[in-house]
């Protein structure tokens, strides 16, 4: 599995690369054909003093692609959301293929 990991308009630290790294790694867990996962950690609103923190993950796996895409305050919980969505994607998708 292949995972691409950008952020735009800031630097994220390790401490984040790391714990987005952990969970990503876990989604072997629900698909074993994973072939490349893109995630962009991104600062929405950088022109206001409110700054959202936006996280859009995108999984290839053969003959399909996954997408979500959440946002919020932090960029842990913006990626929690975007990995609960992807995952109950995949799990929708397995079922639908096992029927």
């Amino acid at each position: 599995m292949n995972v691409n990991i950008q952020t735009v308009h800031f630097d994220a630290d390790d401490k984040l690369v790391e714990y987005v790294s952990r969970k990503i790694e876990k989604l072997n867990t629900f698909h074993d054909s994973i072939l490349k996962v893109d995630l962009f950690l991104k600062l929405d609103n950088v022109v206001h003093t409110i700054k959202d923190k936006v996280a859009e993950i995108r999984i290839h796996v053969p003959r399909y692609d996954f997408f979500a895409k959440a946002s919020s305050k932090s960029f842990e919980e913006s990626f929690d959301n975007a990995m609960d969505s992807i995952v109950s994607q995949i799990k929708r998708k397995k079922e639908k293929l096992a029927a």
